[in-house]
C-alpha cells in the first residue's frame, strides 16, 4: 500500500496531496464505481472527492462501509472525503440542508471539506444535472452562501469549507467578508493551465490549491486531449522513464498544489501514485514551462446574455 503525503490546511486538518475523483462520463454503474473506491482505498487513497452531480456519492458510501468491514482502514477518520455545494443548492436556506442530504447519502457524519462548487446559482432547485439550462443560472450572494457554509463549519457538519473555481478577484472579496476563510480553491490545473497568478494569490493567502483535470480532458468531454497528447510531456517521460501522466501529476505536485486523479485500471491506480520519489529537473520544468497557456474548462456553459456573466472575462475575472 503506498503512502500519500499531506499538506496541513489553515485549521490544521491534515489533506492527502492525492485524491481519487469522483467525476466519470459516461456515468459508472454504481457497482462499478464502488469495486473501483474500494480498490483505491486498499491501495492507499485515503482523499476522495465527490458532488452530487457525479451520482456517486452512495457509491463511495457503500465502499467506505465494506472496507471498514474488511479492515482496509480502522475508522472512517483515516479518510479525507471532500463533497461539494451545486447550483442549485448555492442559496442560503438550502447550504445546510444538500450538505445534511449529502451525508446521508455518504452514510457518515461529517465531511472534511465541503467546496462552492461554482461562483454562481441557479434557481431551479433539485436540478443536480451538470449543464445546467442557462435561463435557470442567476448570481449568487457570495456573502449569505458562506454566512450558510460558516454555519455548516459551526455546527460540526464540515471540518473544513472552501470554493471550487474561484478566482483572485472572487476570493479577495469571500476573504474581505469571512469569519472562516475558504481553506481550498479547487480549479484547473495542468502543464496546459498553470495558473500562475492564482497559485500566487492563493499562497499569500494561505489558501491550499487543488487541481482537477491534471491530466487534461481524458475522456474528451471538454475537447481534444492535448495534455496526454503533448509533445513535449512525452519526450520528458520517455528521458525519466515515467508516463506522461506521472510526469503531469509529478509537476502539478512540485508546485505545492495538492491533485485529483481518476482511473478504474488497477494499474494506472498504483502508477498515478508513484510520484513520490522522484523529481523532474530544472530543464524538464524550463520546457514545460514554454508550453502556451490556455483554459481546457472555460465554464461556457455558465455564460450568456441574460445570466449573471455575460462573458467568460467576467466568469473569471480576466484571467483566461
Amino acid at each position: 500500500m503506498k503512502c500519500v503525503p499531506y499538506v496541513i490546511l489553515d485549521n490544521g486538518c491534515k489533506m492527502p496531496v492525492v485524491g481519487m475523483g469522483g467525476f466519470s462520463y459516461p456515468f459508472p454503474e454504481a457497482e462499478t464505481m464502488k469495486s473501483a473506491l474500494l480498490k483505491a482505498i486498499e491501495i492507499g487513497y485515503r482523499h476522495f472527492d465527490n458532488a452530487p452531480p457525479y451520482k456517486t456519492e452512495q457509491s463511495l458510501g457503500l465502499a467506505i462501509t465494506e472496507a471498514l468491514k474488511l479492515d482496509l482502514i480502522k475508522s472512517r477518520d483515516e479518510l479525507f472525503i471532500t463533497s461539494k455545494l451545486w447550483c442549485c443548492d448555492a442559496h442560503p436556506h438550502l447550504v445546510v440542508p444538500a450538505l445534511q442530504k449529502t451525508l446521508k447519502n455518504l452514510g457518515l457524519d461529517y465531511l472534511d471539506l465541503y467546496l462552492i462548487h461554482w461562483p454562481v446559482s441557479s434557481n431551479n432547485p433539485g436540478n443536480y444535472d451538470l449543464l445546467l439550462p442557462k435561463e435557470e443560472l442567476v448570481r449568487m450572494d457570495y456573502k449569505s452562501v458562506w454566512a450558510a457554509m460558516e454555519e455548516a463549519h459551526r455546527l460540526g457538519l464540515t471540518k473544513s469549507i472552501g470554493v471550487s473555481n474561484f478566482s483572485c478577484k472572487k476570493l479577495e472579496y469571500l476573504l474581505s467578508i469571512a469569519k472562516v476563510p475558504p481553506a481550498v480553491n479547487q480549479v484547473e490545473m495542468n502543464p496546459f493551465w498553470r495558473q500562475d497568478k492564482l497559485r500566487e494569490f492563493c499562497k499569500k493567502k494561505s489558501i491550499v490549491i487543488t487541481a482537477y483535470s491534471a491530466l487534461g480532458a481524458r475522456e474528451n468531454i471538454w475537447g481534444p486531449n492535448r495534455v496526454m497528447e503533448s509533445l513535449v510531456l512525452k519526450e520528458i517521460a520517455i528521458a525519466r522513464g515515467k508516463t506522461v501522466a506521472q510526469v503531469c501529476l509529478r509537476w502539478v505536485y512540485e508546485q505545492g498544489v495538492t491533485l485529483l486523479v481518476k482511473s478504474f485500471n488497477e494499474e494506472r491506480m498504483k502508477e498515478n501514485l508513484d510520484i513520490f520519489e522522484w523529481e523532474l529537473s530544472e530543464e524538464d520544468l524550463k520546457k514545460i514551462d514554454e508550453i502556451p497557456q490556455s483554459r481546457g474548462l472555460p465554464g461556457s456553459f455558465f455564460v450568456s446574455d441574460e445570466g449573471p456573466f455575460k462573458s467568460l472575462a467576467e466568469l473569471w475575472d480576466g484571467e483566461l
